[in-house]
């Protein structure tokens, strides 16, 4: 079972001081985002970045982006020219090629990004509502982050041999991670992410808010 320590994830300040990102998981792991391109050759990306002040978004053409707004009331974003106003928990899909800017009318935010790369894999982000009596599974190919509240971590069975589930290797790898302990509960903190895998499955019991990523590839 591996878990992602929010805490121990690198801050990457923007170019133009508008904020910084910390990145959750890539893949290739490893990958980073080349200067003045943002695309460092990765195919999908997970992150958290904190938003302090109005200004332009980094272009990721080729890419499909899942933005949520996990902190702070609103994000007011642009993209071609159309805004939307995101709320907290809500996720918003749009283009990387687009010319995107973002302005907060209540304050500072945080939000959750998910970057996929066009015709080889597609990102959704899904908020649950945790539960202290019912386990939520976290299967290969996504990545469980504690959005709220208080939540521990176990590994369990759920799911093994599923169909149309990716194979554990194949789940999500982070650029930071923890082992958790093999036969007992692992208290999560705030923003840390739980790696799914299809055998030994890790399940999720808590009060809060969980946001689950999945990335899936394209099929030919």
């Amino acid at each position: 079972m591996e878990i992602i320590r929010y805490a121990e994830l690198k801050a990457q300040p923007w170019r133009n001081g508008g904020g910084v990102t910390r990145e959750v998981a890539s893949h290739p792991a490893g990958a980073s985002s080349a200067p003045g391109t943002g695309d460092g050759g990765w195919d999908w990306r997970v992150s958290i970045a904190e938003v302090s002040k109005a200004g332009d978004f980094s272009a990721f053409p080729g890419m499909d982006r899942v933005l949520t707004v996990v902190e702070g009331e609103l994000l007011l974003l642009s993209v071609d020219g159309a805004e939307h106003p995101l709320e907290k928990y809500r996720p918003f899909r749009f283009s990387g090629e687009a010319a995107a800017a973002g302005s907060l009318p209540t304050g500072d935010i945080r939000d959750l990004n998910v970057i996929t790369r066009n015709g080889v894999f597609k990102g959704y982000t899904s908020i649950i509502e945790l539960s202290k009596k019912r386990a939520h599974p976290v299967f290969g190919g996504q990545l469980g982050i504690l959005l709220q509240g208080q939540a521990a971590v176990t590994p369990g069975t759920a799911g093994a041999g599923q169909a149309g589930v990716e194979p554990a290797d194949a789940a999500p790898a982070g650029t930071a991670g923890a082992a958790g302990t093999p036969d007992g509960p692992t208290t999560l903190a705030r923003y840390d992410a739980v790696v799914g895998s299809d055998t030994d499955t890790p399940e999720i019991l808590g009060r809060g808010f969980l946001a689950v990523v999945s990335i899936d590839p394209v099929s030919d």
